[in-house]
């Protein structure tokens, strides 16, 4: 069943990851979607604490649910900017190679032992990554790529959801409340996106609600499966599965918007992949 549960994850954020594409560039606010994307998930979870009654709340629990939900906030923002300077089927699997992050750190926070497959894994993506990023030549270039801040966005998508990774490893190894957690996540990323909104002070639009209110049912849905599968399964598991979302945004993106990749750069998505789960073996 667990396993299932880590399916189901992967493909509720594969398909916030590609709505996210889809949406880029059409003038609806990043901030502004994020937001109502949190305070519908938020809302919802409240709603279902409210009737079921609450696990006593803990500022530990607050402070690490309030750090998730920040920087997945923070980490779609940057993966959206991304998707806008470069190509999804590129951007995706690159960001998602941050598993890289919480297998470092399961062996010095938690002294988890990282065999030799785990470090030809990790190996293998850090290989990929350089191979994937590679663009030719202006003459030789097929896809077009604002490189500096394509870069940059990525890094840091990338080390957000790998700080993300070992937070959630965190709570989970301390078992704390799952409900508690998810309500302390979404309610402090919308607050996040909220004083955000103000900064920015951009345009508030109602497609902007039923795009965000729609992701927001379905990133819930995600992490309760993916609390659920670490919670019940092996972590071991889980967590390749769940990167392969970025498999969602690649066969989405080439098939929606026809983007063309070098032959070395589609050995690199997949052997990123290929490491993603050698990682977790």
């Amino acid at each position: 069943m667990w396993i299932l549960a880590a399916v189901l994850t992967m493909l509720c954020l594969g398909t916030n990851n590609l709505i996210l594409k889809a949406t880029s560039g059409k003038g609806l606010s990043k901030i502004h979607m994020q937001f109502y994307f949190y305070l519908t998930a938020f809302l919802l979870t409240l709603g279902y604490g409210l009737v079921q009654g609450f696990e006593m709340f803990t500022l530990l629990t607050f402070v690490l649910g309030s750090l998730v939900g920040i920087l997945n906030a923070n980490a779609n923002i940057q993966m959206t900017k991304a998707f806008e300077k470069g190509p999804a089927s590129i951007t995706a699997p690159l960001i998602s190679t941050n598993t890289v992050i919480p297998v470092l750190s399961a062996a010095l926070l938690f002294h988890e032992h990282i065999t030799l497959i785990q470090w030809i894994g990790i190996i293998v993506m850090l290989a990929s990554g350089a191979v994937i990023q590679y663009v030719p030549g202006k003459n030789g270039r097929d896809i077009e790529i604002d490189y500096k801040p394509w870069m940059l966005h990525v890094l840091i998508a990338f080390f957000s959801l790998g700080i993300l990774g070992v937070l959630m490893k965190t709570s989970t190894h301390l078992q704390l409340d799952t409900v508690n957690m998810l309500i302390s996540m979404y309610g402090g990323g919308a607050l996040y996106l909220l004083i955000n909104s103000f900064i920015t002070k951009e345009n508030w639009l109602p497609t902007e609600l039923k795009i965000g209110a729609f992701m927001g049912c379905i990133n819930l849905v995600g992490y309760i499966s993916y609390f659920f599968a670490l919670n019940t399964g092996f972590a071991s598991i889980v967590f390749p599965i769940v990167s392969l979302s970025a498999l969602v945004v690649v066969i989405g993106s080439c098939w929606l918007y026809k983007e063309r990749l070098k032959v070395y750069q589609i050995i690199g998505i997949f052997t990123a992949l290929l490491g993603i789960v050698l990682t977790k073996i």
